[in-house]
């Protein structure tokens, strides 16, 4: 065999082990997710970690520049060369797509998180209308200790550098009830494409090759603590998004900081109201009545802000989104991020807030 087709077939059988190895996620959990996986992590965050920029971020703008060089060098050749110049395509996302799994993707294929911590996956409409009412008191609550004024929106006191530094402390103790939980050699960065990813509408990625959480630090201040813990979910090895969302939340509302627990709760509200929004638009107004008006003023804010960057990127983009993750063994696509509401009502049927 020719070595030009060598890459091209490995790629053929990477798709076909993948096809295999998803009925196999007890497998993947314990060797690869609990195995392999925790010391390519770490040997990435403990390498790149301490460097303040974002690697990752320079590599993808590198690769960027190389593919438009390419593209616009074999303008004029590539008629004639269709055949190589696929094949050298191919070769090129075979090592890629052998690169994105071995060094993370392969999380999608673990152990659903509900079993692991034996959550009670289904609710029904009156767990789910207890649950928020119950989360709409905790985040008045929160929100009257810190600003004294049911009127007032949070305003977050603290840097960005900061927020990444304290989120530590939520996972600290979140491992203790849960050690699978445990974060170290921490790495999370402010994105250099954090302009793009607003246009895009993502409040940060993780970077699959490097292991960086990189965060939008363009989003408002409040966002930030649970968006941060959501990136730092996927650095531990959970890839689905509807996991990191509860991940992220449980992190921010056991954070001693009443900021940090605000965040979290705020954005689990939001979430459960969208719920209902969908289901029933009379309970919704009743459960909206109910809410501080500080609360509803920095969701005015968030909706502000995402609006204000609203075009045919951002929606091209979920697009694209949507189906890399039905791809990659999600099959709700971008509703997966609204799915870990399911988690959060089965959690706290046994838990108290």
């Amino acid at each position: 065999m020719q070595r030009k087709y060598i890459f091209p077939l490995f790629l053929l059988i990477q798709i076909l082990v993948l096809q295999i190895i998803k009925f196999f996620p007890e497998f993947v959990e314990r060797f690869y997710s609990n195995g392999l996986y925790v010391w390519v992590s770490k040997i990435s965050r403990a390498t790149l970690g301490k460097i303040p920029f974002s690697v990752g971020d320079i590599i993808y703008g590198i690769v960027i520049i190389y593919i438009l060089k390419s593209v616009w060098n074999s303008r004029k050749s590539w008629r004639f060369e269709k055949r190589n110049a696929a094949l050298k395509i191919l070769s090129l996302l075979s090592v890629v797509y052998f690169l994105f799994h071995f060094l993370w993707a392969m999380n999608y294929y673990r152990q659903p998180l509900f079993e692991k911590m034996e959550i009670e996956k289904d609710y029904t409409d009156a767990d789910l209308l207890t649950f928020t009412k119950k989360l709409i008191v905790k985040t008045n609550e929160i929100q009257t200790q810190i600003t004294k004024n049911d009127s007032l929106k949070v305003v977050f006191p603290y840097s960005q550098r900061q927020v990444f530094k304290m989120n530590l402390n939520g996972y600290k103790i979140l491992s203790k009830q849960y050690p699978f939980f445990e974060y170290t050699n921490p790495s999370v960065k402010k994105s250099l494409f954090s302009l793009p990813l607003t246009y895009m509408g993502f409040g940060g990625y993780l970077n699959p090759f490097t292991n960086e959480a990189q965060v939008n630090y363009l989003m408002p201040m409040y966002n930030l603590p649970t968006a941060t813990c959501h990136e730092m979910a996927h650095q531990m090895g959970f890839a689905s998004e509807s996991e990191c969302n509860f991940i992220g939340f449980l992190a921010s509302v056991k954070n001693d900081d009443l900021y940090f627990k605000y965040s979290g709760y705020s954005f689990a509200l939001r979430y459960c109201l969208g719920n209902w929004q969908i289901r029933n638009e009379k309970v919704f107004d009743e459960l909206v009545k109910t809410v501080h008006p500080g609360i509803l003023k920095n969701y005015k804010e968030s909706e502000d802000f995402w609006r204000k960057y609203d075009t045919f990127i951002d929606k091209g983009f979920h697009i694209f989104y949507d189906n890399f993750l039905k791809f990659n063994q999600q099959k709700e696509g971008m509703e997966s991020y609204s799915k870990f509401v399911n988690l959060m009502v089965g959690y706290y049927k046994v838990e108290k807030f």
